[in-house]
């Protein structure tokens, strides 16, 4: 029975995956990740209003350089939107694989068999928004992931990831 959402996943996701693996879950990270650039966008367009109607409004260079600025904001909340559409969070029968980056793609993984130790963290905000932090550790010292942040649906994903890193010990008592 599948706990998570499975969302659809882009073929460049695909192309990560090994033959003989299988794809268990494929999350988007939360769109709180976006809270932050939505903020700065709507404050740049109340203080851009206002800078226009006080100090600039009888300027016309001036009111042209503050709406390209707060234009600046609206391209970076444009290039924030495109990498979450392209940044996901791929469980799969094998390993955990974190997939990030628009101009360049970085894809990192760990084997569920090396995982030593796994939790996850909720803050307030992620209680009330719906997100939580996984913590992976391995024996290994240097490990591509160790927090993996903004996570849809934390408690069915660690039950997910549990369950397929302890299957196999579920298995030889039967």
């Amino acid at each position: 029975m599948r706990v998570v959402p499975n969302e659809t996943v882009p073929a460049s996701v695909y192309k990560h995956l090994l033959p003989h693996e299988l794809p268990v879950t494929t999350v988007r990270f939360h769109p709180a990740v976006l809270i932050g650039p939505v903020a700065t966008v709507l404050g740049g367009l109340a203080i851009a209003g206002l800078l226009s109607t006080t100090i600039a409004h009888n300027s016309g260079a001036g009111m042209l350089i503050i709406w390209l600025l707060w234009f600046v904001l609206v391209v970076r909340l444009l290039i924030k939107i495109y990498t979450w559409l392209e940044d996901y969070f791929v469980v799969t029968s094998e390993r955990l694989i974190l997939v990030t980056g628009v101009f360049t793609k970085t894809v990192n993984m760990m084997p569920l068999s090396k995982v030593t130790d796994m939790s996850f963290k909720r803050s307030a905000m992620g209680r009330l928004l719906g997100y939580g932090e996984f913590i992976v550790e391995s024996a290994g010292q240097d490990q591509a992931l160790k927090h993996i942040e903004h996570l849809p649906y934390p408690e069915q994903l660690y039950l997910e990831v549990c369950g397929l890193i302890f299957k196999d010990k579920g298995d030889s008592d039967e």
